[in-house]
């Protein structure tokens, strides 16, 4: 199994040495890979509080390409739209995904039709199931015995994580009719959201990072 490299640094050399960053991804086809500027920032600080982890306090942005990819132990993906992996972008995903990296990819609101075949690309032979309540990544730091908050209504359609399951592990969790990365920005960005949303859905963040750090 890949170690990443970003798990192994020391914390001990000062203020300004972080553990690890982790990464918004920036994918191809058109899709709106930006949205929810405030929402990384907001949940790494989040967990470096509640969760005691190390973060840089900016995420990075990482193509799907890049060898550095591999040294995110974390990466979070977001939009509305269109997505599209070529071949190489496919076999360096499933590298990561395989060699111990996790993938939070979260619909906001018009990317299932699109991510789906994406990622059938990268693991023909998966399907995404939808985890049980049980699942360790719903009860990590903070408990959710009913799986993911709803934070944005849609189409009147309950909230439901799936998971891509290789060899037993999770390597790419889906979180779908959630909108958990709109929660995770500032409070006021969307005026209905409540400060209870917005915690919930940083609480539920933490578990995924806490999940991807800590997983075989």
């Amino acid at each position: 199994m890949l170690l990443l490299i970003a798990l192994l640094v020391s914390t001990s050399a000062g203020p300004a040495s972080y553990s690890f960053k982790i990464a918004k991804l920036h994918y191809g086809g058109g899709g709106d890979w930006y949205a929810n500027k405030t929402s990384l920032p907001n949940l790494i600080q989040y967990c470096n509080q509640t969760l005691k982890t190390n973060i840089a306090p900016d995420e990075a942005t990482v193509e799907l390409d890049a060898p550095e990819l591999l040294t995110y132990p974390f990466v979070h993906m977001t939009g509305h739209g269109n997505v599209t992996f070529t071949a190489a972008e496919a076999k360096n995903l499933r590298r990561y995904l395989i060699g111990g990296g996790f993938l939070h990819i979260d619909d906001n609101y018009g990317l299932d039709k699109f991510i789906r075949p994406e990622m059938k690309k990268v693991f023909p032979e998966l399907e995404f199931v939808e985890l049980p309540f049980s699942h360790p990544v719903y009860h990590q730091k903070f408990d959710f015995p009913r799986g993911l908050p709803k934070i944005h209504e849609h189409d009147g359609k309950r909230a439901q994580g799936f998971g891509l399951l290789y060899k037993g592990r999770l390597v790419c969790f889906y979180s779908y009719e959630s909108d958990l990365g709109n929660g995770w920005e500032d409070l006021g960005t969307y005026p209905e959201d409540t400060p209870a949303a917005h915690d919930a859905a940083l609480r539920m963040g933490a578990n995924l990072v806490a999940y991807a750090l800590t997983q075989d």
